[in-house]
């Protein structure tokens, strides 16, 4: 079986319509999404509709829980009201209340193992696990937590959330991130070492190939990590309906963070001197 995994489309259209029909063209069996549907992008109400309508599965991310139901995790800024009012304005009852039902994780066992997928981490939907994270961190994903039914460790984790693609190896275990369909970066910037933005921002997915529901290990297994090209510039086009349009628009054009400052303090948070990146 073929399974494509998408995350993060974060009401990009046109990424989210390219990735869809790059996806039937390699005859895919089943497609599972990792969340943050909605909530940057201006178009979350089309998105969610193509997502209900071509997904086998669907997991909650954190953008779909809180925009869904107005709970954040901290106490809100006036600005997060504006953003959770705005993205509102698009979902009826009935959206609100399936995003807000979507199940935290999903697993499955392909040729021999484990397969485990969430948006963030085994025991959040919102903290990041990045690549340059220690191996005790990265161990941490494989593990079951309160969340998970399941008390198995995973063979292999498949996560979102963080919105750059990688794969690792570590204790015989492989953990994978999908990367994002509509709001792809990278943390790792330097202008003066960074290659042409166009290598950053496409629409990013992975598929994973294997024998579904194996628990024997005597069949091969595969993942393909794609990266398509899509039309910024018509995603954009009616960019001005978007409440936060110059952030939109920065993180799309640019493959980088709105804030990069957030994301070098948490660099320095792990001992990386960001001044030597």
């Amino acid at each position: 079986m073929r399974i494509a995994i998408i995350s993060d489309i974060h009401g990009n259209l046109e990424a989210l319509k390219t990735t869809l029909n790059d996806i039937r063209r390699r005859n895919v069996d089943k497609i599972i999404c990792l969340g943050d549907i909605i909530a940057k992008g201006h178009h979350p109400k089309e998105c969610l509709e193509l997502i209900r309508k071509n997904c086998d599965i669907i997991i909650q991310g954190n953008c779909d829980k809180v925009f869904s139901t107005g709970i954040f995790y901290g106490e809100p800024t006036e600005i997060d009201k504006k953003r959770l009012q705005w993205n509102q304005s698009f979902l009826t009852e009935s959206d609100k209340a399936f995003l807000s039902s979507l199940p935290f994780y999903y697993e499955f066992y392909m040729s021999g193992s484990l397969v485990r997928l969430f948006h963030a981490t085994p025991v959040s939907d919102h903290t990041a696990v990045i690549l340059q994270d220690n191996f005790e961190t990265k161990y941490n994903m494989f593990l079951p937590s309160k969340f998970i039914v399941s008390d198995k460790i995973a063979d292999i984790v498949i996560y979102g959330h963080i919105h750059h693609q990688y794969m690792d190896r570590l204790y015989n275990r492989t953990l994978i991130n999908a990367g994002s369909v509509g709001n792809s970066f990278d943390v790792i910037r330097n202008p003066k070492k960074d290659a042409n933005v166009l290598e950053t921002t496409k629409a990013y997915y992975l598929i994973i190939e294997g024998k579904y529901g194996s628990t024997t290990y005597t069949d091969d297994i595969s993942y393909q990590f794609i990266k398509l090209p899509y039309n910024i510039e018509k995603e954009l086009e009616d960019v001005d309906k978007n409440l936060e349009k110059e952030n939109y628009e920065f993180e799309i054009k640019n493959g980088m963070y709105r804030d990069m400052k957030k994301i070098n303090t948490n660099f320095e948070k792990m001992g990386i001197d960001t001044s030597k990146i």
